[in-house]
C-alpha cells in the first residue's frame, strides 16, 4: 500500500473518530436505558399486562391475542425481543407474516425515534406515521392474503420466574454484549463511509441506485443514507447518518422525506432474514413496506408544494 494511501486512509481515522465516539455513546445510552427498564416491565408482569390490554385490537389484523405481547416487545424493544415471544407461539405463514410486517414498521421505537428526531424530523410525527402504518398494514394484509385468520394459536409459554439479581445479572450479561457489539458496528460503519467518499466509491454506489430513488420520491443525493438505514438500520447506522448530515450535503426537506421513507423500510438485510427464517414470506414484509414509504413520501412532497403555492401568494 502507498504512502500516501495510507495518509488518507488514517485522516480519515482521525476526522470520524470524535463525532463517532459522541453519537455511540448517546446511542449507547438510550438503549441501556429503554432495555432497563423493559427488564423492570417483565419481571414486575407490567409488560403482558399491556399486551393483555390491547390483545383483543389483534382480531382486526388476524391475528391471536397472544401475538400482542410479540408485537409490544418489539415496538418497545427490538426485533429480537419479538423473535423470542414469537418462537413461544405457534402461528402460521399467515399470521407470521402480518405480524412481522407490522414490528418492521414499527420496531425499536423509543431508541429510533429519538435517531430520526435528531435529523430534524419531528419524533411525534414519526411515533405516529410508523404506528399507523404497521396498523394499516395489519388490516390490508389480513384482507388480501389468502386463507382465513387462525386465532387458535396457544398463549406464549411463561418461563419459571427467576430472583431478582438473577434477573438483573441476565439483563447486565445481555446489555454487555449488545454494547459491544453496537460499539464494534457503529465505528466500523463511519470508517468505511468516510473512506467510501474519500475514494470516490460512493458516487460509484449511488449511480446504481438513483433509479430506484427515482420511483421512491427520494432525492438521489440521499442514496448512501439510504443505503445504510436499509442494511444496517437506524439504530447502528445512526452515527453514519448524523456524520453524513453534519456535512451539509442534504437539505432538510431531503432529510425529511428520508426519514419518512426509513421510518417505515429499514434493516432490509438483517432483520428481513431473520424474521424469514421464522416463517415469514419476506417479499410481502419488503414489497408492502416499500408500498407504504412511497404514498407517504409522495404525501409528504405534496405537502411542500401546497406550502410553497401558499408561501407564493
Amino acid at each position: 500500500m502507498k504512502t500516501e494511501t495510507k495518509q488518507r486512509i488514517v485522516a480519515c481515522v482521525k476526522e470520524v473518530l470524535p463525532s463517532t465516539t459522541k453519537t455511540c455513546i448517546w446511542i449507547i445510552k438510550i438503549t441501556v436505558a429503554v432495555s432497563f427498564a423493559m427488564m423492570l416491565l417483565k419481571y414486575f408482569d407490567i409488560l403482558p399486562w399491556i399486551s393483555n390490554a390491547v390483545s383483543p385490537v389483534f382480531r382486526i389484523f388476524g391475528l391471536p391475542g397472544s401475538a400482542a405481547l410479540a408485537y409490544v416487545s418489539g415496538y418497545f424493544v427490538n426485533v429480537y425481543s419479538c423473535i423470542a415471544v414469537m418462537t413461544t407461539l405457534e402461528l402460521d405463514w399467515r399470521a407470521l407474516t402480518i405480524l412481522c410486517t407490522m414490528v418492521m414498521c414499527s420496531h425499536s421505537m423509543v431508541l429510533e425515534t429519538a435517531v430520526i428526531k435528531k435529523t430534524g424530523a419531528s419524533g411525534v410525527r414519526m411515533v405516529i406515521v410508523r404506528t399507523l402504518s404497521a396498523f394499516i398494514l395489519g388490516i390490508v394484509l389480513n384482507r388480501i392474503l389468502p386463507g382465513s385468520p387462525d386465532l387458535s394459536a396457544a398463549e406464549a409459554v411463561a418461563g419459571e420466574k427467576l430472583t431478582f439479581w438473577l434477573t438483573l445479572w441476565q439483563w447486565f450479561l445481555s446489555a454487555l454484549k449488545l454494547v459491544l457489539m453496537m460499539i464494534a458496528i457503529i465505528y466500523s460503519l463511519n470508517i468505511l463511509q468516510r473512506l467510501l467518499r474519500e475514494f470516490g466509491i460512493m458516487e460509484k454506489i449511488a449511480k446504481v441506485f438513483r433509479p430506484l430513488m427515482t420511483v421512491f420520491g427520494l432525492p438521489s443525493n440521499t442514496v448512501f443514507l439510504w443505503i445504510v438505514a436499509n442494511i444496517i438500520g437506524l439504530g447502528y447506522g445512526a452515527a453514519a447518518m448524523l456524520d453524513e448530515l453534519g456535512r451539509g450535503d442534504v437539505s432538510h426537506r431531503d432529510v425529511l422525506l428520508l426519514d419518512t421513507h426509513i421510518c417505515i423500510s429499514h434493516s432490509n438485510l438483517e432483520d428481513l432474514l431473520l424474521l424469514t427464517a421464522c416463517g415469514a414470506v419476506w417479499w410481502i414484509l419488503l414489497l408492502s413496506r416499500w408500498a407504504m414509504s412511497i404514498l407517504l413520501v409522495w404525501e409528504q412532497r405534496l405537502e411542500f408544494y401546497i406550502k410553497d403555492t401558499v408561501t407564493k401568494k
